[in-house]
């Protein structure tokens, strides 16, 4: 219901915006609009399209997976956790092993393989949900924890900044974890409010813990590292640790004598569906954003908030950080293009270009993978998954200001 609301806000808030600019005498604000919307509504399609063979890929390792075991010994691993987190799901249930899966992928920065491992987990959630067109608890916790963007290797950031010719391109390394932590952990506590889930069980804790301990050993061992040797040893690891559980997945099957071609070819066959399924959202909620950005409404959105921080008297170093903010829920795309022109503009060591950096990596493109995820599985009535994501989002933005002022302020 919540995504109802803001797509129709969408068209109407862009309506009223482009009357007024055409009465001001732009007579091409409504050219620029419709030939936005016609082009979103394209690049959807493509991108759908484009999902099909990573879908069937990923699926089919997965069923590979399931038949031989592995999923299993995965959900065995997560159990105790997950069945906290997600007490619809019973225990040892595959489900727990491909939300597991796809939230490895997101955190080594494997974009490409984690939107397919998550498609997957949300089609096997949507066998235990009772109400197929409202999500249930776990769908909800499973998409906000998903949005909430936890990243421990921002690669791609990186490689920006480098190209972009910044003197230490790992310098905002720490800042995103740091921020994406914070915007993560917002995302657990507000789903567990609203789910009355105990957070404090000492089985939560300690997994918590764990994770936590992991996260600032990595954090020690990669702030002894170059930057060279960040980016290299980072992007080697996320591979080979993805490679590798390809190859335990065949192993483990082959053992247990399982056709691991035929298998494959069964879940190839469940990517493709999926694929094509999701292109009817998809292209909505981009159209939607399409037009809202073409009508100039960010634009101005940006221009109020930034004389509201200079009338209270705030420092506004950080405003032209704030449409990579804005966008990023909207369009990943078009927030990197955002992110890269301002360091074009500003030097990729600017105040400004930092935070927007930082945002960039500890955010999450929220309406984007609500639109693909619940679209999958066809789910209309996503309850409280939209609030609790972008309340997630902003804490992750702010955070995101606060840390940058502590290292680069």
């Amino acid at each position: 219901m919540a995504l109802n609301y803001i797509w129709v806000s969408f068209f109407l808030i862009t309506f009223i915006v482009a009357i007024i600019k055409l009465i001001g005498g732009d007579t091409e604000v409504f050219q620029n609009i419709v030939n936005s919307l016609f082009e979103s509504a394209a690049n959807g399609a493509t991108i759908s399209l484009g999902l099909i063979g990573m879908m069937t890929f990923a699926l089919g390792i997965m069923k590979i997976g399931e038949k031989g075991g592995m999923i299993a010994i995965f959900a065995k691993v997560v159990g105790p956790f997950f069945n906290r987190l997600f007490p619809e799901i019973p225990k040892n249930h595959p489900a727990l092993g491909s939300v597991l899966m796809n939230f490895s992928a997101n955190a080594l920065g494997l974009d490409n393989a984690a939107t397919p491992l998550g498609l997957k987990a949300m089609k096997e959630l949507q066998e235990l949900n009772p109400q197929k067109d409202t999500a249930s608890n776990a769908q909800i916790m499973f998409i906000v924890l998903n949005a909430s963007s936890l990243t421990l290797l921002p690669i791609s950031i990186m490689a920006y900044r480098q190209e972009a010719g910044a003197a230490q391109p790992s310098d905002v390394f720490l800042p995103i974890l740091i921020a994406t932590f914070f915007s993560t952990l917002a995302a657990l506590i507000l789903v567990a409010i609203y789910q009355k889930i105990n957070l404090f069980h000492k089985t939560i804790i300690l997994y918590l813990g764990g994770l936590l301990a992991l996260v600032g050993g990595a954090l020690y061992y990669f702030s002894t590292l170059a930057p060279a040797e960040i980016d290299v040893i980072s992007r080697v690891f996320g591979n080979l640790v993805l490679f590798g559980l390809f190859v335990s997945f065949i192993a483990l099957a082959l053992f247990k004598r399982v056709n691991v071609y035929d298998a494959f070819i069964e879940g190839a066959k469940e990517g493709f569906d999926v694929a094509v399924k999701i292109i009817p959202y998809l292209v909505a909620i981009l159209v939607g954003i399409a037009v809202f950005r073409a009508s100039g409404t960010m634009d101005y959105l940006v221009e109020g908030i930034a004389s509201l921080i200079a009338y209270v008297g705030m420092d506004t170093s950080f405003v032209e950080a704030l449409p990579v903010a804005f966008m990023k829920p909207l369009s990943g795309s078009g927030a990197r293009g955002l992110m890269v022109e301002l360091m074009a503009t500003n030097g990729a060591d600017d105040f400004a270009a930092r935070v927007a950096c930082v945002i960039q990596g500890s955010t999450e493109t929220t309406f984007y993978v609500l639109a693909v995820y619940f679209g999958s599985v066809a789910i209309k009535n996503t309850r409280h998954a939209l609030p609790c994501a972008l309340i997630a989002e902003l804490v992750g933005v702010i955070a995101a200001i606060i840390v940058a002022y502590i290292f680069f302020g």
